[in-house]
């Protein structure tokens, strides 16, 4: 059964980092894009950054960019997020997922979105 883990989340300062992991089982990881978003109460869940099966290539929401770094060890089957400069407005619950194809995870194609973790939560205090 495949399965996405995440782990990593808890409280942190404005300005301080934090490191998200994402654990995958029971399917082939260097097969998938993976991504990662998030979802704050009471709004929609949106996108926070993607990386190709290799690694090679990432994307990032504008939001994040330049503080946020995605990354991915595939011998390992797990996928990172450094979070560097948190902002209070980083406070949400974070999700790993797979996807066959780079932009079905910017796009948030929920239809091609194979497998999701059950997410970490994430507070930035100010």
């Amino acid at each position: 059964q495949a399965q996405l883990v995440e782990s990593g989340g808890g409280l942190a300062q404005a300005g301080g980092s934090l490191r998200l992991s994402c654990e995958a089982s029971g399917f082939t990881f260097s097969n998938y894009a993976m991504g990662w978003f998030r979802q704050a109460s009471g709004k929609e869940r949106e996108f926070v950054a993607a990386i190709i099966r290799g690694g090679g290539s990432a994307y990032y929401a504008d939001s994040v960019k330049g503080r946020f770094t995605i990354s991915r060890d595939n011998p390992k089957n797990t996928l990172y997020l450094q979070m560097n400069s948190l902002k209070p407005e980083d406070t949400a619950r974070y999700y790993c997922a797979a996807a066959q194809k780079l932009h079905s995870l910017v796009r948030i194609d929920e239809g091609n979105l194979e497998v999701w973790g059950q997410g970490t939560p994430v507070t930035v205090s100010s």
